[in-house]
């Protein structure tokens, strides 16, 4: 396959170039729009021959000294999600999708791929007029461990007809994957660490307590100046048609799609620009019991002369994970409570189908922002595949055209 030239509209941190690496489709020029710096600077970081073109507003036809062949992107959602205002195109941000348009109209790459987020008919209606097919709704779950429903449009330009014709988008086969699937796996030792920078609060590193051997890891609550991540259980919890198993509330002010809580047996829910004000995606970690444990953290529960220490069981064994609650801390967990945490960021770019550690150049802040900004990497690779199958189909069309030809002449 020869090497085609790209066009990424709203770029973020370069999961279309992600997903065609992916495929092996190799890039002959690379072209980004991208107004956020700290996405631009995990882009340059990953993909140094990147050339950023900055404001949409200002491409043109000029700013391109290649071919392109394949135009993608994702205009912004703000205005058009049933989670904000639903301003649609009254909103500054959506008619950015105008401008979109504008250079496609300027440049007529073959293919052209738009992503945006589920919307009212009527504004879906407008996008598809202006794409030249309606979209396919595919939900991340199916190739990832979030759910994430989003609209892609697919087209493909015909010289005969001097238009953009639609590109079926079959559905991915469901991998079956699940949270659990995804988080982090560290050694034993590691653990009490892990839980003290990824729980909500004010870690104090220098109170961490890790005994080194296979008896016992232990957070102490002093570690934390306010209360411990706590939630109540919902009972009988089922999982949803999205696959979502919500099991309870965490202790937390605010809004009630902050407070909930996942199994790792399911899935997570859409992953949102997390901008602060605990946002990210929790998961549970484990029980808050009280046991009876011996001085080297074994649970010796039929020792009745033993006192009973809480703890939050994060293995279902003897061998204690826990966070130990003492008087003196005023911290105060009741039998029954559960531990959650936050997803971290290497976590999310896994709900993502991102590379570990890829956006591991700037804050964590920042990690979160644009992770959720991104693309589902996978969905877009199992889309653009369709580019491998018609365009080897035309270079066997065109050698057989040829090969004829030639016949031709030596006939």
């Amino acid at each position: 396959m020869k090497k085609i030239g790209v066009f990424s509209g709203f770029n973020g941190c370069n999961g279309g170039r992600l997903a065609l690496d992916k495929l092996g489709i190799p890039i002959g020029a690379y072209y980004s729009s991208e107004i956020d710096p700290y996405a631009n600077k995990v882009t340059q970081a990953n993909y140094p021959d990147t050339i950023q073109l900055g404001d949409i507003t200002k491409v043109g036809y000029t700013s391109f000294n290649h071919h392109i062949d394949l135009m993608m992107g994702g205009s912004p959602c703000q205005g058009f999600s049933f989670a904000g205002k639903q301003l649609n195109f009254d909103d500054p941000r959506s008619r950015l999708f105008f401008d979109f348009i504008r250079i496609r109209d300027e440049l007529l790459p073959k293919y052209v791929l738009l992503e945006n987020v589920r919307m009212s008919k009527e504004s879906q209606d407008v996008i598809s007029k202006y794409m030249g097919c309606e979209p396919t709704k595919i939900n991340s779950s199916l190739l990832s461990a979030q759910s994430r429903n989003r609209l892609y449009w697919f087209v493909q330009y015909d010289w005969d007809l001097q238009k953009y014709v639609p590109i079926h988008i079959e559905q991915p086969q469901d991998r079956g994957i699940k949270l659990k699937d995804i988080l982090e796996d560290l050694p034993f030792g590691e653990i009490p660490q892990y839980l003290a920078n990824n729980w909500s609060g004010s870690p104090r590193g220098d109170r961490v307590k890790s005994i080194d051997d296979d008896k016992a890891n232990c957070l102490t609550a002093s570690m934390y100046k306010g209360q411990i991540p706590t939630f109540i259980k919902k009972p009988n919890p089922t999982m949803s048609k999205e696959g979502l198993l919500h099991v309870g509330t965490a202790n937390l002010k605010g809004h009630d799609s902050i407070k909930r809580v996942y199994s790792d047996e399911g899935k997570s829910p859409t992953l949102t620009t997390m901008g602060g004000g605990h946002r990210e995606p929790k998961i549970s970690m484990g029980r808050v019991v009280n046991r009876r444990l011996d001085e080297n953290g074994v649970r010796k529960d039929n020792q009745m002369e033993l006192p009973f220490t809480t703890k939050v069981e994060v293995r279902q064994d003897d061998l204690s994970n826990c966070l130990t609650t003492v008087e003196k801390d005023n911290v105060v967990v009741n039998q029954d409570e559960y531990l959650w945490r936050k997803l971290t960021p290497l976590e999310c770019e896994r709900l993502q189908t991102m590379p570990d550690n890829y956006t591991n150049h700037v804050s964590k802040t920042q990690r979160y922002k644009m992770i959720g900004n991104g693309w589902t990497v996978d969905v877009i690779a199992h889309i653009l595949n369709s580019i491998k199958v018609i365009e080897a189909y035309d270079d066997a069309y065109n050698q057989w055209h040829k090969m004829h030809n030639e016949t031709k002449e030596q006939v």
